[in-house]
């Protein structure tokens, strides 16, 4: 996905012009259409990323894609054409570009859009994990390991994800996950210092229950963590009249400032009061160090997302920019930026554990949802990792 300005100097470039010493990367996607995540993720691959509001050149090559479904509007063979990747109607053909053994330096990995079912709980059942094995058969016949990037939350199921993560640190594979939210442009900027002691902590978010619900823990997440993480040790889901139940009961008091700060943080808020949000959702999340979380899905109130905090008795917030003019979705461009740089030195720019966690924590919501919206004990994610230490966070 470009502008006019970078497809028109794109123009003058060919495939041979691109260093030969660039990692040679394989795409694996669910589908590549206008706009889906292989798009805007695979599309700045091949053509530059502008992170910080400055254009940068690929740094690595796309060199084969495979796509597991094909809609009428697919984008990717004519990239091929244009690009002069290849096409593979197989994962592992696309790994060994057509030969008999792994021949690419690194691995994306997109399972977001297509044509999939829902579970009777809205959660979309991609084949991340599915995609993901066959990705790692390869890897490990070939006895070498490459980097692997898998975008968004690593599954809808827990033990898939676990599973995913375990075979990954089994056969040594350098892994990163998650989406590009984190990396977003933050008004005001606010960054915690590692080791920063928070005592709460509250996410607000807008958008689809499964999808939007895992970008509005990843924002928990990815703040919470600098506290040095220890896993969570339970998770509820509340929704409708019960999240108002709960933000004006006693329990719920300490979220009121946050949430408020929050709404008021947003370029969006639409002024409504909060409890006129359509079909609100609450996740509660319960850390194992006594840090209290939460994440709010307000819908129709605001359609961003913030972060408040409460640290050294100090209330501070910020808004997850979405919108920079003349440049559309620019959260990406962060995204790439780490990815590309994740695939050429083979060290993540943030740790795959809080992606781990974050999927773990979304799962036990739909389990609390599924048990009629109780509290669901969570001693599974008992997950600790350091944050890192000077995350990319885009400025422009």
């Amino acid at each position: 996905m470009l502008t006019r300005r970078h497809a028109a100097g794109l123009a003058l470039l060919t495939p041979g012009l691109f260093a030969k010493t660039a990692p040679r990367i394989a795409a694996i996607v669910t589908e590549y259409r206008h706009w889906s995540h292989a798009d805007v993720i695979v599309g700045r691959l091949l053509g530059g990323n502008s992170a910080n509001g400055r254009w940068h050149a690929p740094r690595t090559r796309v060199v084969s894609l495979y796509t597991d479904q094909v809609p009428q509007n697919d984008m990717s063979r004519d990239l091929a054409a244009r690009h002069g990747f290849r096409i593979f109607p197989t994962i592992r053909e696309a790994l060994c570009d057509g030969g008999n053994k792994l021949a690419v330096d690194a691995v994306v990995l997109i399972g977001e859009h297509g044509n999939y079912p829902f579970n009777d709980l809205g959660q979309h059942l991609y084949p991340r994990s599915e995609l993901f094995h066959q990705i790692l058969d390869v890897i490990e016949s070939s006895g070498r390991a490459v980097p692997l990037f898998s975008d968004k939350h690593l599954s809808y199921s827990w033990p898939k994800a676990k599973a995913m993560y375990d075979r990954a640190q089994k056969l040594k594979v350098p892994f990163m996950a998650g989406s590009s939210i984190p990396v977003s442009i933050r008004q005001p900027m606010l960054q915690y210092p590692a080791g920063t002691k928070l005592q709460a902590a509250l996410a607000l978010g807008y958008g689809p229950l499964d999808a939007y619900g895992f970008h509005t823990l990843e924002v928990l997440q990815c703040m919470a963590e600098r506290r040095g993480e220890t896993g969570v040790a339970k998770v509820q889901m509340l929704s409708g009249p019960a999240v108002w139940a709960f933000h004006d009961s006693t329990e719920g008091a300490w979220t009121r400032p946050l949430l408020a700060e929050a709404i008021a943080r947003c370029a969006t808020n639409t002024k409504l009061p909060a409890n006129q949000a359509k079909d609100p959702v609450v996740f509660l999340v319960h850390y194992r160090d006594g840090l209290k979380g939460a994440a709010y899905l307000l819908n129709g109130i605001v359609s961003e997302w913030a972060f408040a905090g409460q640290a050294n008795g100090q209330i501070q917030s910020t808004s997850f920019g979405l919108a920079t003019k003349g440049r559309p979705l620019p959260h990406f461009d962060g995204l790439v930026s780490c990815i590309e740089e994740f695939f050429i030195t083979g060290r993540p720019t943030h740790p795959v554990e809080r992606t781990l966690l974050t999927t773990g924590i979304l799962a036990a919501a739909f389990a609390s949802k599924q048990q009629k919206y109780v509290v669901v004990e969570t001693p599974e994610l008992a997950i600790s990792y350091a944050a890192p230490k000077n995350p990319l966070i885009q400025t422009a």
